[in-house]
């Protein structure tokens, strides 16, 4: 993928020092390793003169997948072990994150950051592409990840309410969602929750597909909820459905402000991916730069 265009005292105004369960813990506590297997790793440990994992690791009792999960929790880093049923493989940036494809995201993500210093309003971003297949679900859902994983607070919504990918990529049921909130002209709904996976990423799946999706984002309802979003959010993402369907993409856009156009290497026409650029800007919308996908 390429991209073009995160002994002492303590008085009553400091923090206590946080404690950060040590690996040993989060091993036992999710289930890798067993509470009487803990003192035979610190004796192998204590022998060896090698890091818990490692010694773990030795003793045949975990593997090196679930000592490298155990780092990412320690560290706040979420990732997801091989064979998690709580989010789709295709999300890369969880379960491949040393990977060249999670790399190149990161890579985007500092280019986002960097941008939206010069310009806070940067702050919710609409990812767009001419036609079906180009990987604008894919790119949504894993630059998510990779902004959860600085830590910011990230929301992802999925604006496409046509064929909506991210409940799936993310195991979510449809009920509720985006379009029951714009269905009830409101901001209802009560507080978007973060995933269960990821402690800093929060999804807005789109909900049963409605009859009326371009009425349904047409609607104030949908700036208050991309408002709200502004407010509470550090990154907020919008997933869309391809412009080829119709005008949701360019409203979509033209209410976040911003957006990031993506083409598929030997699959986009280049008149298209022009033609949609100039679209946006004719509306107003800033035009970030564009995600070239290569596979």
């Amino acid at each position: 993928m390429k991209s073009f265009s995160g002994h002492s005292h303590v008085s009553a105004f400091e923090k206590p020092p946080v404690a950060f369960p040590n690996l040993g813990e989060i091993l036992v506590s999710t289930g890798r390793l067993s509470a009487d297997a803990v003192a035979r790793v610190t004796a192998r440990q204590r022998e060896r003169g090698i890091p818990f994992g490692a010694a773990a690791i030795e003793l045949g009792l975990v593997t090196q997948a679930d000592v490298h999960a155990a780092l990412s929790r320690q560290f706040d880093y979420p990732v997801l072990s091989a064979g998690d049923q709580g989010a789709d493989p295709e999300l890369v940036a969880a379960f491949e994150p040393t990977s060249p494809r999670v790399e190149a995201l990161r890579k985007l993500r500092s280019q986002l950051v960097l941008r939206r210093m010069a310009n806070p309003l940067l702050r919710t971003v609409a990812i767009v592409g001419p036609v079906r297949g180009e990987g604008r679900s894919w790119l949504a859902a894993n630059l998510a990840v990779v902004f959860s994983q600085l830590g910011e607070r990230t929301l992802l919504v999925d604006g496409d309410l046509r064929n909506p990918r991210q409940q799936t990529l993310f195991r979510l049921p449809p009920a509720g969602g985006l379009a029951s909130r714009l269905a009830e002209r409101g901001d209802k709904g009560g507080a978007i929750q973060p995933h269960s996976r990821f402690d800093h990423l929060s999804v807005l799946q789109a909900g049963i597909v409605p009859p009326n999706p371009q009425e349904l984002l047409a609607r104030p309802a949908f700036g208050a909820q991309i408002a709200v979003a502004r407010e509470t959010f550090e990154m907020t993402l919008v997933d869309t459905p391809a412009d080829e369907v119709g005008a949701d993409a360019q409203l979509v856009a033209a209410t976040c402000g911003s957006a990031i156009i993506v083409a598929r290497r030997h699959a986009s026409a280049h008149k298209r991916v022009a033609a949609l650029s100039a679209g946006l800007r004719d509306a107003g919308v800033v035009v970030i730069g564009g995600v070239l996908l290569d596979f």
